[in-house]
C-alpha cells in the first residue's frame, strides 16, 4: 500500500491523466510485489528502493532495487490466457500487464543489487 500510495502522490504532481497515473502505479505495484514475493521470499528484513525520475512531457522512469534473487526477462516467456483458464491457475499475468502498460522494462544487476527499470514514454 505504501508503494501504490507514493507513486501515485509523485506522479499527481505532473500533467498526468487520472487514469494514466492508474496504469502507472499498477505496474510498478506488479513488479514491487513480484520483487517481495519471488525475489525476496517475503521476508520483512529485505527492502526495495523506488526512485520515480519524471521529465514533463516526456517520460516517467521507475527504477526499483533490490538484494534478492535476480530475473531475466529473458526467459520470461508470456502465459497463454487460455492455458491460465483452462489450469484455473491464479496469478502469472503480472508481467504480461506490466509489459503493455511500459515502453520499456530493464533488469540488470550492480554490484549486490538486482535494478528494474520501467520506462513510459509520455510524448
Amino acid at each position: 500500500m505504501q508503494i501504490r500510495k507514493f507513486v501515485e502522490q509523485t506522479l499527481s504532481s505532473y500533467e498526468l491523466s487520472e487514469i494514466e497515473i492508474h496504469k502507472l502505479v499498477l505496474a510498478v505495484d506488479e513488479v514491487c510485489a513480484n520483487l517481495i514475493i519471488h525475489a525476496n521470499n517475503c521476508n520483512q528484513d529485505e527492502h526495495l528502493e523506488l526512485v520515480v525520475d519524471v521529465t514533463p512531457k516526456t517520460k516517467v522512469a521507475f527504477i526499483i532495487k533490490d538484494k534478492g534473487v535476480g530475473f531475466d526477462i529473458n526467459h520470461y516467456k508470456e502465459p497463454q490466457l487460455d492455458d491460465l483458464v483452462t489450469s484455473k491457475r491464479k496469478g502469472g499475468l503480472g508481467l504480461m500487464l506490466v509489459k503493455r502498460i511500459m515502453d520499456e522494462i530493464e533488469f540488470s544487476t550492480e554490484k549486490n543489487h538486482n535494478i528494474c527499470k520501467l520506462i513510459k514514454n509520455l510524448n
